[in-house]
C-alpha cells in the first residue's frame, strides 16, 4: 500500500452499535431496538452511493451474540429472515447493481435464515457497482483461526508448500480479502470488538458517540469529512 491522500474511502466498516441502549432510551424491550437499526441500515446504501464509497462491510452479529436469551435470538432471527427476503426483493438494489455477501461462522444460524443469506446472496452476486458485506456469526480471531485451518488442510494435501505461506496467500483464505480504509464505531464504545482484525490493520478510526439508530447522515459525513483531513502512511 502507498501513502493516500483520497478525500473519499472506497471501503468503510462499521460496527453499527448501540441498537438495545436506544430501545431502553424508549422503555421498550431491549431487542426491539433492532428494528430501528435495520431501517438505518436501508439509509446508509443511499448515503454511501450518494459520497461515492464503492464497498461496505457492516459487523451486525458477532459470534458472543449467540448467548443472547432466547427471545431476544428468535426475535433477531425473525428480523434477518424477513430483511434478507426483503432485500432480495427491493427495486433499488437490483438498479444500482449491489452485491450483497455474508462473511463469518453463519453455519451457526439456523436453517430458515440461512436460506435466506443464500438466496439474496445467489440473486446480487453478478452485480459489482456496490458491495455490501455483512459480517454476521462473526468474530475476527475466529476468522483467523478459519483461515489457518483451511491452510494447513491445503499444507496437509500436499497443495500447498509451507514455505509458500505469506499474506497474500493467508489474504485469499480468510473470510474478505478486500480492506477498509475507514472503520467507524457508534455509541461511543471505542473498541474493536475483533472486528476485521487482519483486514483493519491499516484503517482509520472513527468513534461516534451517537447510538446505530440516531446516527444520520451528516453523522456519516462528517466521519468522511474527517477521514479526508489524514494523511495515510501505512508505516511509512
Amino acid at each position: 500500500m502507498e501513502p493516500s491522500n483520497n478525500s473519499i474511502p472506497k471501503h468503510v466498516g462499521i460496527i453499527v452499535d448501540g441498537n438495545r441502549r436506544f430501545a431502553k432510551r424508549l422503555m421498550m424491550k431491549p431487542w426491539k431496538g433492532h428494528e430501528w437499526g435495520y431501517e438505518k441500515i436501508k439509509k446508509l446504501f443511499d448515503w454511501s452511493k450518494e459520497l461515492g464509497i464503492q464497498e461496505l462491510t457492516l459487523y451486525t452479529f458477532s459470534i458472543e451474540n449467540f448467548k443472547r436469551p432466547k427471545e431476544e435470538f428468535d426475535y433477531l432471527m425473525d428480523l434477518c429472515e424477513r430483511a434478507f427476503k426483503e432485500t432480495k426483493k427491493d427495486k433499488r438494489i437490483h438498479k444500482n447493481k449491489v452485491r450483497i455477501s455474508f462473511i463469518g461462522r453463519t453455519f451457526m444460524f439456523p436453517e430458515k435464515v440461512q436460506k435466506a443469506m443464500h438466496e439474496l446472496q445467489e440473486t446480487t452476486k453478478n452485480y459489482s457497482d456496490f458491495i455490501v458485506n455483512f459480517a454476521m456469526a462473526y468474530g475476527g480471531r475466529a476468522e483467523i483461526i478459519d483461515a489457518t485451518r483451511k491452510i494447513a488442510a491445503q499444507v496437509k494435501e500436499g497443495k500447498l508448500d509451507i514455505d509458500s505461506i505469506n499474506e497474500e496467500v493467508f489474504r485469499k483464505n480468510i473470510y474478505l480479502e478486500s480492506e477498509p480504509d475507514l472503520i467507524i464505531r457508534t455509541s461511543g464504545e471505542k473498541r474493536l470488538s475483533g472486528f476485521l482484525l487482519w483486514q483493519g490493520s491499516y484503517a482509520e478510526i472513527y468513534w461516534c458517540e451517537k447510538l446505530w439508530p440516531e446516527f444520520e447522515k451528516e453523522d456519516f459525513v462528517a466521519a468522511i469529512q474527517d477521514y479526508s483531513k489524514r494523511q495515510r502512511r501505512f508505516g511509512k
